[in-house]
C-alpha cells in the first residue's frame, strides 16, 4: 500500500534519529569513566570503521535479498536448511534477543529524556525520601522520573498507532532540528575548547578491583559504549518492506551513518575540552554542563530544550523499530503469529502493545537508582543483544559470497568478501570485549536464552508459517 511507503529522507531520518539519541547526551561521561582521552579516540576510530563495514553489509543484503526484511537478525534462519527446525529456531531466538535489545534501547532514550527535563524541573533529581520500608526506598525524584517516562512512552504509543507516515514525519522534523542544533554546538565548542581540561592524554583508569587498565583494555572497555552510539544504523534495513525504493535503503544507511559519525565524534571529543575529566565523570547532563560552562545558564537551557526535541524524535523512531522487528519476523513465520496483526493504519498493533508493555516494566529501573546508573546498565545489556544479529548478518553475507548467490562478477565477490569479513571480525571483537565482565555476559545470555520459554507458542494450533523465501 503506497500510503505506508517511506522515501529516502524519512529513512535517513530514522537512521540518524535512532543513532543520535540517548548516546550523544550521556556517552561523554560513560566514555570518560571507561578510558583515557587516548583510549576514547582509538575506540571511536575502531568503532567507526567496524560500523561502516556493517552498514555496507546491511545495504548490500537489503538490495540482494529484498524479500528478507525486518532487521539483521532475520538472516539467522537462512544459515540453516530452508524449512528445517534449526531454521525456525535460529530465526526465533535471534529475533527475540534483537527485539528485547530494541526495547532496552528505547527505554534508554526515554530515561535520558527525563535526565534533560530535570534541567527545567530540578525536582526530578530530588533526594527527598517519600517511602522507606527498609527494603525499598522511594525518593521523590525517582518516582516523578518514572511517571514522566511512562507518560512519554504511552504518548509515543498513541502517535505510532495512528500510522507510519505521520510518525515518520514527526521523527524527520525532530531529527532535522537536532542535526542543526548539534552542528552549532560543535562550532561553539571548537572555539571554547580548552586543551588543559583533557588532562593527561594517557591518563590511567582502574577496574572494579582497583587494577590499572592498559591502553588496550581501556579501548576494549570503551568499545561497547561507542558501539551503542551506532546502534540503529540498521534502521532503514528494518523498514525495508515499507521503503518506496530498495536502493534508498543502502543510500539512507550510508548517509545516516556519515552524518552520525560527524556529530558523535565531534561532540564526544570536544566535550572533553569543555569540562575537566572529574567534572565530566560526575555529570548527569554532560552536554548541558559543558555548554553552560562556556555561555552560561541560558545556553545550557537551550541545549537541554534541543535535547528534549531530539529525544522525542528518537523515542518515536525506537518504538517504531521495536514493533517492526517481531512484526516482520512473524510474517516470515519465525516469530509468534499474533505479532503479525495490523490495525486499520497498517501498524503492528499487537507488537506495539506488547513491546511497550515490556518497556514499561524496564522503566522500573528508574525508581530505585540514578538515571545515569540505569542508562549504563541498559546500554551494556542491550548492546550485547545487538551484537549477535550483527554477526549473523555478516556471516550470512559471507555465505552468499561463498556460494555466489546473487553475484555475477568475481571482483565484486572479492570486494564484498573483505567487507563482510571485517564486519564479522569487528562484531566478534566487541562481543569478546563486552563479555569480559562475567555479570554482563550472564545477563546478556539470560536475555537471549529466555526466549526459549516462548518458542513452543510458535507452533500453537499449527499457525506457524513456512520459512521459504
Amino acid at each position: 500500500m503506497t500510503r505506508h511507503k517511506l522515501g529516502f529522507w524519512i529513512l535517513t531520518a530514522l537512521v540518524v534519529g535512532n543513532m543520535v539519541g540517548s548516546g550523544i547526551f550521556m556517552l561523554p561521561r560513560s566514555l570518560s569513566e571507561a578510558a583515557s582521552p587516548a583510549g576514547v579516540i582509538l575506540a571511536w576510530l575502531a568503532t567507526g570503521l567496524g560500523v561502516l563495514m556493517l552498514a555496507l553489509v546491511f545495504g548490500s543484503l537489503a538490495v540482494r535479498k529484498p524479500e528478507l526484511s525486518g532487521g539483521p537478525q532475520i538472516y539467522a534462519k537462512e544459515l540453516f536448511r530452508e524449512g528445517s527446525h534449526g531454521s525456525r529456531l535460529a530465526g526465533f531466538m535471534s529475533t527475540w534477543g534483537y527485539w528485547v535489545g530494541n526495547i532496552a534501547g528505547f527505554v534508554a532514550v526515554i530515561t535520558t529524556f527525563a535526565s534533560y527535563l530535570s534541567t527545567f524541573f530540578p525536582v526530578l533529581t530530588s533526594d527527598k525520601v517519600w517511602v522507606d520500608t527498609g527494603i525499598l526506598t522511594l525518593k521523590a525524584g525517582n518516582v516523578l522520573t518514572f511517571i514522566v517516562c511512562s507518560l512519554l512512552l504511552w504518548g509515543t504509543h498513541a502517535i505510532c498507532m495512528k500510522g507510519m507516515n505521520g510518525a515518520g514525519r514527526l521523527n524527520f522534523i525532530a531529527t532535522a532540528t537536532k542535526v542543526v542544533g548539534f552542528a552549532l554546538f560543535i562550532i561553539i565548542a571548537l572555539f571554547a575548547f580548552q586543551k588543559s581540561n583533557i588532562g593527561p592524554f594517557l591518563a590511567p583508569r582502574t577496574n572494579d578491583n582497583g587494577e590499572t587498565l592498559s591502553l588496550l583494555s581501556q579501548v576494549n572497555a570503551a568499545a561497547v559504549g561507542t558501539l551503542w552510539a551506532f546502534i540503529g544504523v540498521e534502521s532503514a534495513m528494518v523498514f525495508a518492506a515499507r521503503a518506496r525504493r530498495k536502493q534508498d535503503i543502502r543510500r539512507a544507511t550510508i548517509a545516516g551513518l556519515l552524518i552520525s559519525i560527524v556529530l558523535y565524534v565531534g561532540i564526544s571529543i570536544l566535550t572533553m575540552g569543555l569540562l575537566t575529566q572529574d567534572q565530566l565523570m560526575a555529570s548527569q547532563n554532560p552536554l548541558v554542563d559543558g555548554i553552560t560552562a562556556v555561555v552560561g545558564p541560558i545556553g545550557g537551557k537551550l541545549l537541554a530544550a534541543l535535547g528534549l526535541i531530539s529525544l522525542l524524535g528518537s523515542t518515536i523512531g525506537w518504538v517504531l523499530l521495536s514493533a517492526e522487528v517481531p512484526f516482520q519476523a512473524a510474517k516470515l513465520g519465525v516469530f509468534l503469529p499474533s505479532f503479525s496483526k495490523e490495525n486499520g493504519k497498517g501498524m503492528p498493533k499487537t507488537s506495539l502493545w506488547i513491546s511497550n508493555a515490556v518497556g514499561q516494566v524496564l522503566l522500573l529501573s528508574t525508581i530505585s537508582g540514578s538515571i545515569s546508573a540505569a542508562f549504563d546498565f541498559i546500554i551494556y545489556i542491550a548492546t550485547l543483544a545487538y551484537l549477535v544479529p550483527y554477526l549473523i548478518a555478516s556471516l550470512y553475507h559471507i555465505k552468499l559470497i561463498w556460494t555466489g548467490e546473487t553475484f555475477t562478477a568475481r571482483k565484486e565477490r572479492v570486494t564484498e568478501g573483505m567487507i563482510a569479513g571485517l564486519a564479522a571480525l569487528y562484531s566478534l571483537w566487541v562481543i569478546i570485549a563486552g563479555t569480559a565482565d562475567l555479570k554482563t555476559f550472564l545477563l546478556g545470555i539470560v536475555l537471549i536464552v529466555s526466549g526459549i520459554l516462548f518458542y513452543p507458542l510458535l507452533f500453537k494450533k499449527g499457525k506457524v508459517r513456512g520459512t521459504s523465501n
